[in-house]
């Protein structure tokens, strides 16, 4: 039975730049977006939010209007009762029966006076729920078209870069699978280790790509030797040769093209 040939640590130095290229790559493309696809969500729930508020109020100006309604006729069927211990009032026997149908006048019109003052406050309530409306509808009309420009742009900048990406996303896996696994884990805990994402640098200049610190020429020289993965002392990132690199940059960069 065959056995797969092992990779040699140079093919592994290349599988890794190659990576880290490709993954920059990808990172280029989502800087672009940058922002945005979080602003949009925002939106959507603050549009959101607000539509829900819009319908919270509406149903509380319907709940207050029905019970504006009540009022008023509870205040009909106080009218009526009045109406009803007037008339009992001119057929009184006694003024024992005229002053307790005197005291029930007197109830309802406390009755009816108090179902006008909650009308009052009702109407008030509405007043104020409606303004609250109003005041709501027009952030919610700003928003939504500030939602709606964001979403062109986001759509845009999608319709631009979504079909890179997601090729690149594919190369991506497809280079992962290359590198044995304890390696992979080393490139991506140093890759979301640093800011700018960079795992994997060459050396310029006589140090890593983005540091200052010299590295010393006799590492440059095993670095340029490819027989083992060498890290740089200061930022940990995996280091390759300027050639290496130029060469890989010059194949990823007729794949991004392609």
């Amino acid at each position: 039975m065959a056995t797969v040939k092992e990779m040699s640590v140079e093919d592994k130095l290349r599988a890794l730049y190659d990576l880290q290229l490709i993954d920059s790559r990808i990172d280029e493309i989502r800087n672009v977006r940058g922002e945005l696809p979080l602003e949009v969500d925002d939106l959507e729930d603050e549009v959101a939010g607000l539509s829900t508020r819009i319908d919270k109020l509406k149903a509380d100006l319907t709940e207050v209007d029905d019970q504006i309604k009540i009022r008023k006729n509870a205040i009909d069927e106080h009218q009526a009762a009045i109406k009803k211990y007037s008339e009992q009032q001119k057929n009184v026997r006694n003024n024992r029966e005229f002053n307790s149908l005197a005291k029930e006048i007197e109830f309802q019109e406390l009755e009816i006076q108090l179902s006008e003052k909650h009308i009052r406050e009702l109407k008030a309530s509405i007043d104020h729920k409606k303004e609250v409306v109003s005041t709501t509808k027009e952030k919610l009309d700003e928003k939504s078209t500030h939602l709606k420009h964001k979403k062109a742009e986001l759509d845009d900048i999608m319709a631009e870069t979504q079909k890179e990406e997601s090729f690149l996303v594919e190369k991506s896996n497809e280079f992962q699978a290359k590198i044995d696994e304890r390696l992979l884990a080393a490139y991506t805990r140093i890759r979301t280790s640093v800011r700018n994402g960079l795992a994997v640098v060459s050396i310029e200049r006589g140090a890593s790509a983005g540091s200052f610190f010299t590295i010393p020429p006799q590492t440059q020289v095993e670095i340029a030797a490819r027989k083992k993965i060498i890290t740089d002392e200061h930022s940990g990132r995996i280091l390759v040769d300027n050639v290496l690199a130029d060469e890989e940059r010059q194949k990823m960069n007729d794949l991004f093209v392609s």
